[in-house]
């Protein structure tokens, strides 16, 4: 493997690093997609814990989804982790799209988000 880093991975590294100077004690909430599925978690960045967490792949979302790559099913992560956060005592949040551009599946997932009571 290169020393060099992937633009995917510069790009990761720029969002976080920028999100760090904003963050203000905030909890994060960090999305991750792959061309099967899409995933969300709530993180503290003090601690290092994970509050919350969503899926394509949970068990209670995988008869209601079909396809776990669509904006739908992105849609759905959403609420469900608005609702975890909400659960776990979260009520704001950073939203952190990792290297992802904020569009589609990213985007749908950050507006149900909000629509269900996350602020950011």
């Amino acid at each position: 493997m290169s020393a060099r880093k992937s633009t995917f991975e510069r790009r990761k590294a720029r969002v976080r690093r920028s999100l760090r100077r904003v963050a203000n004690g905030r909890a994060r909430l960090s999305v991750n997609r792959s061309s099967q599925h899409i995933y969300a978690q709530i993180i503290c960045d003090k601690t290092g814990k994970t509050l919350a967490s969503a899926s394509s792949m949970d068990k209670d979302l995988r008869g209601k989804l079909k396809n776990g790559s669509t904006v739908a099913a992105a849609e759905e992560i959403g609420s469900l982790i608005a609702e975890r956060g909400k659960k776990a005592g979260v009520e704001e949040v950073i939203f952190d799209r990792g290297g992802y551009i904020y569009h589609g599946r990213v985007k749908a997932l950050a507006d149900a988000a909000r629509e269900n009571g996350l602020k950011f």
